[in-house]
């Protein structure tokens, strides 16, 4: 059995020509330096994947919003060195490493290690908005000194 749908998504040293570079977010969260692009799940005859299969990139000095949401991630580092925040734990990656982050976990990625970080972030297709944290989570967060060093808010 042929499907048409079926197909290669060229690309080579972290780029994918075919596939738009997007800003990360114009929603006014705080972040620096991070890019995206949907490499699956939003193209011609991709609709009947489950999930969106997406690549970000944060360059050195950046990262991403301190959020959570209901639904999980699956992360797989691919590039660079740097740390992740997991609720109240701070985690250094770095490539190859692969990060679950589970449903209402604060999360944030940082690109601290001199260079930039680039991972795959797999997500439900179906999936809830961000929640940035409320005064008193972030109080909570800022009352351990390893998330506190990083808090980027």
């Amino acid at each position: 059995m042929t499907h048409d749908a079926s197909h290669v998504v060229r690309g080579g040293g972290f780029q994918w020509p075919a596939i738009p570079l997007r800003a990360y977010k114009n929603d006014g969260s705080p972040h620096r330096d991070i890019t995206r692009r949907t490499l699956l799940g939003e193209g011609e005859g991709e609709q009947a994947l489950d999930a969106l299969v997406r690549y970000f990139e944060i360059q050195a000095g950046g990262y991403s919003t301190l959020e959570r949401h209901q639904h999980p991630h699956a992360v797989v580092m691919l590039r660079g060195r740097g740390t992740v925040i997991l609720g109240e734990r701070v985690e250094p990656v770095a490539a190859f490493d692969c990060v679950y982050v589970g449903p209402h976990c604060f999360h944030q990625f940082h690109a601290n290690a001199g260079e930039a970080l680039g991972f795959l972030c797999v997500v439900s297709r179906e999936r809830d908005r961000p929640q940035l944290p409320t005064d008193q989570e972030l109080e909570r967060l800022r009352a351990v000194p390893a998330v506190a060093q990083l808090l980027r808010v």
